[in-house]
């Protein structure tokens, strides 16, 4: 079980950094795949951008040098984001299946990675 709770832990960190550097680089697109896309400042996809990338990798910096438990925690905090994200994507006009099907979705399966870490 450790190697799967490890596995999608360094998975989904991995995919946060790379949205986070996608924001970073093509933050329109990026905004349109977010589920927000009429929006236009840049500086606040930017924004985005860096936490994104910020919490991917001290995700693994976590797992790497403090172990399961601590990316545990990490991963139970760090799911606010997507909930929030679900949150944000529907107060602003965005589509339901993209409010539920990625970022809440995303919440769940980082609340299944958290419980699985703990259980490490």
């Amino acid at each position: 079980m450790a190697v799967v709770a490890y596995s999608l832990a360094v998975v989904l960190n991995l995919f946060i950094l790379f949205i986070g550097v996608r924001f970073l680089l093509q933050p329109f697109p990026a905004a349109a795949g977010y589920g927000v896309p009429g929006t236009q400042d840049r500086a606040y996809l930017e924004i985005k951008g860096l936490r994104d990338a910020t919490f991917g990798i001290v995700g693994l910096v976590l797992l790497a040098f403090a172990g399961a438990h601590a990316g545990a925690w990490f991963m139970l905090a760090v799911a606010i984001a997507p909930l929030g994200d679900t949150v944000i994507v529907l107060r602003h006009g965005g589509s339901k299946a993209v409010a539920f099907g990625i970022h809440f979705a995303t919440a769940v399966v980082v609340l299944v990675s958290a419980g699985l870490l703990f259980a490490v």
